[in-house]
């Protein structure tokens, strides 16, 4: 296991579970999607979250596949994943001692799961300071997941959580540039790291002074975020990046539809062995959409070949038009 420290700047994809044809985890499909994430350049990996389906899997499952990522993934990168999937304090620190037991670098909160939609941040401080005095010195992390519901953090709660010690990992989902530089300029010169979640206010983020970025689209095609990081530390905000940012940033307004399920079929398509099960109900993809994601692979392989950075997997080309994308 890795030992606790600050967490590394860069790109964190938020990981899949792949499933089998009858809806069981695949562990050799996992192992197989982690080497896929580290080899593409992924500075670290958190498993175990929404695009996880993390709501659709049970307790053991969850432990599971954390412990999975964990193993695969040595000490190459670090891992973070969520331990908060009750509205009990008492629940909550039971299952953050076990998943911070697979090895993780820092077990993440879940925000909207510790307070109700109409209790106050001070209501949520208190909840995190239970939390923090039952669960020893295991470093932490905060997730702004939109489910069950989106609650943000204010830049003064952040500072206080920075303050603490405790925590190292810090997933933004505001998708609002000033937000994101009042809680960069909150947490700097801390271990409390903030990595953004969307890809339109990227380079925003990071020109505020945010570790990283950690959008779902690299869940299909992480090298050229990858790519566009390392440009962007080395030129700042060049041409190159400029013209690279405005493509994924269109690119990523197909990603989201039909996820987690289209993602899946995305890889497959690059060749990676999983299926396509997912847990999460998917409607039959009509085929004005089937040729929206052919575009995207289109546009994914033309931005390969004119930035010139390397795949990790070569799509497979199908003329068929009509099958399944």
């Amino acid at each position: 296991m890795l030992q606790s420290m600050k967490l590394p700047d860069g790109l964190w994809p938020v990981m899949l579970t792949p499933f089998t044809k009858t809806n069981e985890v695949d562990l050799d499909g996992l192992e197989r999607l982690t080497e896929f994430y580290i080899e593409a350049g992924s500075n670290g990996l958190f498993a175990n979250c929404l695009s996880s389906e993390m709501y659709q899997l049970t307790e053991e499952e969850r432990l599971l596949v954390t412990s999975q990522v964990v193993k695969k993934s040595g000490e190459r990168v670090p891992v973070v994943a969520t331990g908060t999937f009750s509205r009990s304090v008492a629940e909550n620190v039971a299952f953050i001692k076990k998943i911070h037991d697979t090895g993780v670098q820092a077990v993440i909160l879940i925000t909207s799961m510790l307070a109700e939609p109409d209790e106050s941040e001070e209501v949520l401080r208190g909840r995190l300071e239970q939390i923090l005095e039952q669960t020893g010195q295991i470093p932490l992390g905060v997730y702004e997941c939109p489910v069950p519901y989106k609650r943000l953090l204010s830049p003064a709660l952040m500072q206080w959580m920075a303050q603490t010690g405790r925590f190292l990992y810090h997933k933004d989902t505001s998708c609002h540039s000033g937000a994101l530089e009042r809680k960069a300029q909150a947490i700097g010169g801390t271990d409390f790291n903030l990595y953004n979640a969307d890809t339109t206010t990227a380079l925003d983020s990071l020109d505020a002074g945010a570790n990283g970025i950690s959008p779902i689209s690299a869940n299909y095609y992480p090298e050229p975020y990858r790519y566009l990081l390392d440009q962007y530390q080395q030129y700042g905000r060049s041409e190159e990046v400029t013209r690279l940012h405005a493509m994924l940033t269109m690119m990523d307004r197909v990603t989201h539809t039909y996820y987690p399920y289209a993602a899946k079929v995305f890889l497959q398509r690059r060749g990676l062995k999983i299926e396509t099960s997912t847990r999460i109900p998917c409607e039959t993809m009509p085929q004005v959409d089937r040729l929206r994601f052919q575009a995207l692979m289109d546009s994914f392989q033309a931005l390969a070949a004119q930035h010139g950075f390397p795949l990790v997997l070569q799509p497979v080309h199908y003329t068929d038009t009509t099958a399944s994308l």
